[in-house]
Formats: structure tokens, sequence, C-alpha cells
């Protein structure tokens, strides 16, 4: 029965599903909005109470001077490197070698701002403080990305993180974060969003991960820095005549889910337990440090989405709508706890966990 349809599409169909906020629906879209006053003004080209009250919020939270709103991380992140390079008369950045902007966005950077890249540290591991020592070119910024999602979303110790700091300081290096996840680590570290970001020159974070806005990101540092950014938001089109539907969602949801960061990192650490108690299963890190994971499981392709859709249709529960295939004889997939993880009664859960752990051997 489940033979004729994808994985894809047998995830769709069930009830409970494991990971994030639930459907991206225009649903979620009228809960935003039905929370604020319809006569309202919009911003127009990033002009306007609702867009300006948002960044001194978001700078108040982060600790920083001031905040700008972008439509989306790649343009803020890309504009943030340009400045520094700009302001260090360098045209190098460096940062790991699985970072967003080096796998995922095209070469944008060096092809629209001509910004070589120096890769730093393993790729299967984190930059560590004797990766930044032993930097043997002089470089115009050091992105570090906190958690580092393409390995898991693992995280180095918060002192690694001061010493590297501190290192950048004294040597005059701009230090950026690439934040998109920041909210997620914040209980890991125990730790404020301000505390973290007190060690960065500038700070970029996402709307649409773990807080579940439409889109949107929010790029952060001192006075100087963010009006270096508007003109350079200018620049990239991301003026919008209007960005008041994402800010609106940004804010609800922010407000909406902030708090529950905490309990998405505790089920995130139950969930990855259960996971490892099936053969041929282990989760990346072992135990999680965000409300992020990665599943790694050593079978066929072919055998786990089948086993996976059997599930689904026994249980109703839905693991992953996609299996990444690293060889013949292993998949992965990520997942991102949020809202969804609570909505599934136990019983039924460890039914599901049950069901996995015989079907794989």
């Amino acid at each position: 029965m489940t033979d004729s349809i994808s994985l894809v599409e047998a995830f769709k169909q069930t009830r409970y599903q494991i990971a994030g906020n639930g459907k991206r629906t225009i649903q979620v879209l009228k809960e935003a909005f039905g929370q604020v006053d319809g006569q309202q003004e919009s911003d127009m080209y990033g002009n306007g109470e609702i867009i300006e009250m948002f960044q001194e919020k978001m700078a108040a939270y982060l600790g920083k001077k001031s905040a700008v709103f972008f439509p989306s991380g790649t343009m803020a992140q890309q504009i943030a490197l340009r400045i520094w390079c700009d302001e260090k008369g360098i045209n190098k950045v460096a940062y790991h070698p699985l970072s967003h902007l080096e796998i995922h966005e095209a070469d944008g950077l060096k092809e629209l701002h001509h910004i070589e890249t120096l890769l730093l540290g393993n790729v299967a591991g984190l930059i560590e403080l004797a990766d930044v020592l032993n930097l043997n070119q002089e470089i115009g910024c050091l992105l570090l990305e906190l958690p580092q999602r393409e390995i898991g979303g693992q995280l180095p110790e918060y002192q690694t993180i001061v010493e590297i700091s501190e290192y950048c300081r004294a040597k005059g290096i701009p230090l950026h974060l690439d934040g998109a996840r920041l909210f997620e680590i914040l209980p890991y570290y125990q730790k404020s969003a301000a505390e973290v970001c007190s060690l960065f020159d500038s700070v970029y974070i996402s709307f649409y991960k773990g807080i579940g806005g439409i889109a949107g990101a929010i790029l952060a540092g001192d006075n100087d820095f963010t009006k270096q950014s508007k003109v350079w938001k200018r620049r990239h089109g991301g003026d919008l005549i209007g960005l008041y539907p994402y800010i609106i969602s940004a804010d609800y949801n922010f407000d909406k889910r902030i708090s529950k960061m905490d309990q998405y990192y505790e089920d995130a650490k139950e969930l990855a337990t259960l996971f490892n108690t099936c053969p041929f299963i282990q989760t990346i890190p072992a135990v999680p440090v965000s409300n992020m994971f990665h599943v790694h499981i050593t079978r066929p392709k072919e055998q786990v989405e089948a086993v996976f859709k059997e599930i689904y249709y026994e249980t109703g529960i839905g693991f992953t709508s996609y299996l990444n295939e690293k060889n013949q004889s292993s998949v992965s997939f990520e997942v991102s706890v949020g809202d969804q993880y609570n909505s599934i009664p136990k019983d039924k859960l460890h039914e599901g966990f049950q069901l996995l752990q015989g079907k794989l051997k």
C-alpha cells in the first residue's frame, strides 16, 4: 500500500510530525495579523514606526546599539562581511568550510562583492582557537556560526568563543556571528542573547527557523555599522516599499516562541535518546546542544524509506520527509524540534519508535 507513494507524500499524510512548528499555511499569517491594529500604517522603504520599533526591540534584546531588518539573511550577511572588509581594506574573510555563504549562496559573496574566502577548521569539526591563532593571512572579518548546522548543530565550548573574541579584538579582526539559530542555543550556554552577542562586533539572526516567522532577518551592531548596512540594503534592493508583513510575523512569533526555547532543547534531548535506542541509528551530536540534530542511519536508502512509510501508515507519526543518501548503505536527515513534538501523545510516540527498532532489525 505504501510502495506507490513517495516518502514526502507519505509524510504529508501523517497526523503527527516530530519536528518543526507546523505547516506554513495562510492560517498562520492570519493569526499574526489578527493581533495588530488594522489601521496601523506600514513601513515605507525602510522607514516608519512599525519597522523602527521592531528594530529597537531586537537591538535591545541582542544588547547592540542598533539593528536593521532585512528581507533575508543571505543579504544581511553578505553586507555585514562587505562592510568589515571595506573598513579593513582587506577583501578576504574566514569561516567554516560548510558555512551557508560557502555552500548555499551560489558564490554570492565572491561574485557580487569580490571577497575571497579562507576556509577555517576541519570540515567535520568546529572552528577552534588554534585554527584562529594559526591564521597565516590577513582577513577583513572572521565569521562564526553558532550552532554549526551542517555538522548537526554542534557548538564550541563557551570559553572557546570568549578566547576567540578576545584574540580578534586584540588583533583588530572584526568578529561576526551567524546567529541564524542564536535563540535555540541560549538554553545550552545558559547565557542571554546579549551576553553571547557582546563577544561579536556584528550579529545576524533569523526569524523563520525556530521562531517560525514568514521570513526576514536582523543585522545588529554599533550605529556606524548599521548606518552603512542601510546603504547596502538599498543597493541590494532590500528596501521593499513595505516589509510590514514580515515584521508583523517576526514580532508575533518572537513573542510566541522565545520563551519556549528551553522546552525545545529538552525535547530535542529526549527525542535524540529515542533515536539512539534504535539499531543502526546514531544522532550527531549524541546529546543535542540545541533544538536541532542530525540522524544518521547505516542502512540503504530504499530500506529506510520503506520502513518509514510503513510506520507513517501504521502510527500516523512522521519522522522526516526526506533522506540524504551519504552512500549506498547510509542516509541522514535533520531534526529541528518545535511546537509539534509536544502535540504527539507519548504512547503513540513510543509505539512509533518500538516499530522503528523492530523493523530496522
